[in-house]
């Protein structure tokens, strides 16, 4: 496959603001004007370039954003919605009718696994969870109902690979869409270019970096964006996740320094992981040579973003891990608070916060431990100081 650089995608839009600012102008307003009613009758009927009629269809900021996007994800189009769920929500309803089924990974974030295994029942679509690592799991699944194949590039929290490949040709065989959450991957790994129908980030994470805002994107075929935006039956249409236009704006800066937050990510990912291993405490990274998917990881990946910021370690017990936790943010080395992808580390316990909804006994069959840590190693510069202080923490507790 040729040479991706996603960040050269990004590099060469250019978009000017109304006066010819270097920012786009932010528009300001949730509904606009026509010359001609039947100007505004066309636009009922199907989208016209450059011409915006109310705010939950589309906004200039947000229509920026979504090419922007789009770019970046090798896609024909993309959408952007009021969070990371909304997006999942609302691919998955444009693409599932009552009777349906859905393959999904079991290792995925909780909200999402809560949506397949709570919501989606209520509409009767119904899902399986899988080893999304074991294709032959996958194959047995698969019926003439089968719509959706859904996984996580890098899994949250275990860190496990998707092989996107082999999934695109098992969701083209049985005429479904395979649907990849990229949220932990952003740069690193580009799946519309593997096979992927849709690609979803949760943009509240990496896109953004700041922890400021929420909000969530699609990004697919023209056809599949259109359809979502359909006045009559489309999901996102019809649904209303709309995106705040000086949330866009500001996302939209912020996405022209995610590969440089992504590579510094994935430095100081690896140099937590490194010495965490040097220490004898189980971690859990995609980056080493012996972790189950590192060469289908090496296989997929763009040149030069390395293997991103999360890992996770075992410390063996909830109360271990607890107290690492609060002593760690006492010794500043981050925030104990959920989400990724911010500029300080964050860490927190997943299965008692973003993996919370998935049941304790699903947790003990995927792997997930009770002792687990996860962390989101932020953009430090003295990352040996940051480390040191870990390790400070680790000894106090007798954890090594």
């Amino acid at each position: 496959m040729q040479k991706f650089d996603p960040s050269e995608r990004i590099h060469d839009y250019l978009v000017f603001g109304e006066f010819g600012d270097v920012n786009p102008s932010i528009t300001d307003s949730s509904t606009y004007t026509f010359m001609s009613p039947d100007k505004m009758e066309e636009l009922f009927e199907h989208e016209i370039e450059g011409c915006f009629l109310y705010s939950r269809h589309w906004n200039p900021i947000n229509k920026y954003l979504s090419n922007a996007l789009a770019r970046f994800e090798d896609t024909e189009s993309a959408q952007v919605t009021g969070s990371g769920m909304s997006a999942i929500n609302c691919a998955i309803m444009q693409i599932c009718n009552a009777g349906d089924e859905i393959i999904s990974s079991h290792t995925i974030y909780g909200g999402t696994y809560a949506l397949f295994k709570n919501f989606l029942p209520k509409f009767d679509i119904k899902v399986h969870f899988v080893d999304i690592t074991n294709l032959e799991e996958v194959k047995s699944k698969i019926t003439d109902k089968t719509k959706v194949i859904y996984c996580e590039t890098i899994s949250n929290p275990l860190l496990e690979i998707a092989n996107i490949p082999e999934l695109a040709k098992l969701t083209k065989e049985a005429g479904a869409k395979l649907v990849v959450d990229n949220t932990f991957a952003p740069m690193i790994v580009s799946p519309s270019r593997l096979g992927a129908d849709v690609v979803i980030h949760s943009m509240t994470k990496y896109v953004n970096g700041t922890s400021d805002c929420v909000a969530g994107c699609i990004c697919s075929t023209k056809e599949f964006i259109d359809s979502l935006n359909d006045i009559n039956s489309g999901a996102s249409m019809l649904l209303g996740p709309v995106l705040d236009s000086f949330r866009a704006a500001s996302i939209l800066k912020n996405l022209h320094s995610l590969h440089i937050r992504v590579q510094r990510h994935s430095k100081n990912g690896a140099f937590f992981a490194q010495k965490f291993r040097g220490l004898g405490i189980k971690t859990y990274y995609p980056g080493f040579e012996d972790h189950k998917g590192y060469e289908l990881l090496k296989s997929m990946m763009n040149e030069g973003f390395g293997f991103g910021g999360m890992l996770a370690i075992d410390v063996n017990d909830l109360e271990s891990a607890n107290k690492l936790m609060t002593m760690m943010q006492e010794e500043k080395v981050g925030y104990l608070a959920v989400s990724l992808g911010y500029f300080k580390t964050l860490f927190s316990s997943p299965g008692h916060s973003t993996s919370s909804e998935i049941p304790a006994d699903e947790q003990e069959k995927i792997g997930l431990g009770k002792g687990l840590v996860r962390f989101s190693v932020g953009l430090d510069n003295n990352i040996e100081n940051s480390f040191a202080r870990v390790e400070k923490c680790l000894k106090e507790l007798k954890l090594v």
